[in-house]
């Protein structure tokens, strides 16, 4: 959105679908209770996080709220006496960390209202079934020949979209559905485009999309009738669920699991893909297949909400197709939620984590072969294939189709035109969310590396290393500067040389010759008294103190000095003249 623009009028900009994370940072005691502070973080971003204060009494409020869902959920138990110790404070803080790690993981749960409300208050307070129904019955005022009958009361995983129980009055028998949405944060429509294209909806005829029957928009809604079927969805035929019964109870913990068969598999999802080509090949953007969105009627399957793309509605399975880059397009995002449709119909149940490193026994290879390729690790990291690929594959290409109604489905260009913008629009935001989970991923985890046990390890290998090897070169250093140091306080003197001349060999052999002369005799001077006593020698033969006993050619201490010894470029017959002398 640009800078200063407004938002359009009724869109929410919040993303239900992003998933939320709670950490209990700290707990207070009060007089008669213990309350405590969790943090919650919406998505990837730290900034985008806030504090709330709960109690044990509201943890176990909103687990009696989710025994709905038959899961058992590790809530701490009751204490009534020593409750308010320290010890028993830090234990049972362990034990709602948990009770929050397992409610924030399970993909049914962390969408629902009730869950949603507890970890973020302020965003969630709004009772979306009286907002629907206030909105509902004004609409209908003016048109008398429907009538509410009751709300279908969390039918469905979306807070922001109610169902209600409708029949015609002077149909009394028939029964009818009505769908009630707000705008989602991918609403990209104009006004004018969006009020056109949804009264488009019920001139939709194809044999594999659920008819509209009467469809109506507002500024910040819409709302749509379609037929009441008792058979429900092909997610209730998997989990043998009631239609009307609450979602958490339908899908959250199957009494029984077991998928269909194989011929149901090959039949129904022909039958999906041929819809998803159709649309794809109309430019209508779809994005929003699960097994709840697919109506059964008979053996035939119908797609359902085919105006939550219009809405701007979040995809039910977009916290797993976020995570992948190769995933960025409404054609790939429907092929992969088609994989998990496909593992649903199999197994009975959805993947329990996605990428599937290795799938179970199956009714036929062909089935493994299509979900290697929607839902492995390398179709994630390399990309989906298209939905005519899919049609082409072992599994789907020997189906026959048998359906006489024809396919109609006329939109202008001009709406093309918009439609085709509002889908580059999802894309692009959905591209940018990838790049943003993707550089987090790669922040998070050089940071645990740098953070990890091994590589400490490693860092005081090398940081040990590295003091060894500066000790030893400190070492080396050392002796040579002493050694530099004793040759100038000697009192020699160095001959010199220049640079054009170097030092001839007969000097240097002399040079050395001093030195060692210099050493025996400071040996000598430094004898004991006793041995000095023993060795008596006349006045005239005895030697000085530190005179050399057997003396050199060019010794420093008491050979001659010349100046052969100070240049050696000195004549060669008068340096031997004063080695005579």
């Amino acid at each position: 959105m640009a800078f200063m623009e407004k938002p359009p009028a009724g869109k929410v900009l919040l993303d239900d679908t992003v998933p939320l994370t709670a950490a209990i940072e700290a707990s207070q005691s009060l007089q008669s209770h213990t309350e405590y502070i969790i943090r919650v973080q919406r998505g990837i971003s730290v900034e985008n996080s806030w504090q709330v204060v709960r109690r044990y009494s509201d943890f176990d409020l909103l687990n009696n709220s989710l025994q709905i869902s038959g899961l058992s959920l590790p809530l701490p138990p009751k204490k009534l006496i020593g409750n308010m110790d320290r010890e028993f404070i830090a234990e049972r803080q362990k034990g709602l960390q948990n009770y929050l790690n397992a409610i924030t993981t399970n993909h049914i749960l962390s969408n629902c209202e009730l869950v949603k409300k507890f970890l973020d208050p302020n965003n969630y307070a709004a009772n979306y079934t009286e907002i629907a129904l206030q909105q509902v019955s004004m609409f209908f005022r003016s048109e008398p020949r429907w009538e509410v009958v009751e709300p279908l009361k969390d039918i469905g995983w979306r807070i922001r979209k109610k169902y209600f129980l409708m029949k015609i009055k002077n149909q009394p028998k028939e029964w009818l559905v009505l769908s009630w949405a707000d705008l989602g944060p991918d609403k990209y429509l104009s006004d004018k485009d969006f009020q056109c294209l949804i009264k488009l909806l019920p001139s939709c005829l194809h044999p594999y999309i659920y008819r509209v029957t009467f469809a109506t928009a507002s500024e910040s809604s819409v709302s749509l009738i379609r037929m009441f079927n008792e058979k429900g969805t092909l997610k209730d035929l998997i989990y043998k669920a009631k239609p009307k019964d609450p979602f958490l109870k339908k899908y959250c913990s199957p009494k029984k699991i077991q998928g269909l068969e194989l011929q149901q598999i090959k039949t129904y999802g022909r039958q999906i893909l041929e819809v998803l080509k159709f649309l794809h090949d109309k430019g209508f953007p779809y994005g929003h297949l699960h097994a709840s969105n697919v109506m059964l009627d008979g053996d035939t399957c119908r797609l359902l909400d085919l105006e939550n793309s219009l809405l701007g509605l979040p995809s039910f399975y977009r916290s797993y197709f976020s995570q992948f880059r190769k995933i960025n397009t409404l054609e790939s995002v429907d092929v992969h939620c088609f994989g998990h449709l496909l593992y649903e119909m199999t197994y009975g149940r959805p993947p329990d984590s996605v990428p599937v490193d290795s799938f179970p026994p199956a009714p036929s290879m062909a089935v493994v072969a299509v979900l290697e390729s929607t839902l492995s690790c390398e179709a994630c990291k390399n990309g989906m294939p298209t939905v005519s690929r899919l049609l082409q594959m072992p599994l789907f290409s020997d189906v026959l189709l048998t359906t006489s109604e024809k396919p109609q489905f006329k939109i202008p260009t001009k709406l093309k035109e918009a439609l085709r913008i509002a889908k580059e629009c999802i894309e692009k935001r959905l591209v940018e969310e990838q790049k943003q989970i993707h550089q987090h991923r790669r922040l998070t985890r050089a940071q645990s590396h740098h953070g990890s046990e091994e590589e400490r390890k490693k860092r005081k290998i090398l940081a040990r290393k590295k003091s060894k090897r500066s000790a030893i070169e400190d070492s080396e250093e050392h002796p040579t500067k002493y050694s530099n140091s004793n040759n100038s306080g000697s009192g020699a003197s160095s001959p010199l040389t220049s640079p054009s001349s170097p030092t001839p060999p007969s000097t240097a052999a002399a040079g050395v010759l001093g030195q060692r002369c210099v050493r025996e005799g400071n040996a000598a001077s430094t004898s004991t008294p006793s041995s000095a006593s023993t060795t008596s020698s006349p006045p005239a033969a005895r030697q000085p103190r530190g005179a050399c006993t057997a003396p050199a050619p060019g010794c420093e201490r008491c050979g001659p000095r010349g100046p052969a010894q100070l240049h050696p470029e000195f004549p060669q017959r008068h340096s031997e003249e004063s080695r005579n002398l």
